[in-house]
């Protein structure tokens, strides 16, 4: 896989460390492409709901996330990125010992940019896809830091 560069990866990283919701999960960033970007999550009870799974908020979140931060990767310095709508069909069960979010970017943009999202459930050497939606994110002037 393709990394991004060396710029680029601190500018996300930097940004992903301020976000207190990835925090509270324990999710993390796995990698960072030009145009994509993955997310993994930890199995704990925290993330899950009544039957075990993980819950779908935090799938979602994750899945969010891993776009929004792969739109991101193209933005040029200076600009930030806001989600402004996305869709995820929930196609299996989600269990494992994590969770890994991949964001891609399907059609960059100078305003709005399209984001593919995957979002596979892994144990041991088996990668199952249990969700999969679609983002669409508006490219905006950088607020600063609260």
């Amino acid at each position: 896989m393709e990394e991004a560069a060396a710029d680029v990866r601190a500018r996300v990283r930097e940004s992903f460390e301020r976000q207190g919701l990835m925090e509270h999960l324990g999710a993390r960033i796995s990698h960072i492409g030009p145009g994509e970007v993955h997310i993994v999550l930890p199995s704990r009870p925290e993330v899950t709901q009544q039957h075990g799974y993980f819950h779908a908020g935090a799938t979602s979140s994750i899945a969010d996330s891993a776009g929004g931060y792969a739109a991101f990767t193209l933005f040029p310095e200076g600009t930030s990125v806001l989600t402004v709508e996305f869709k995820i069909n929930l196609l299996a069960p989600a269990e494992g010992e994590r969770l890994e979010a991949v964001g891609t970017v399907i059609k960059p943009g100078r305003t709005l940019t399209i984001c593919r999202l995957e979002v596979f459930a892994v144990a041991g050497d088996r990668r199952t896809l249990v969700a999969v939606g679609q983002q669409t994110l508006i490219q905006v002037e950088a607020r600063p830091e609260r």
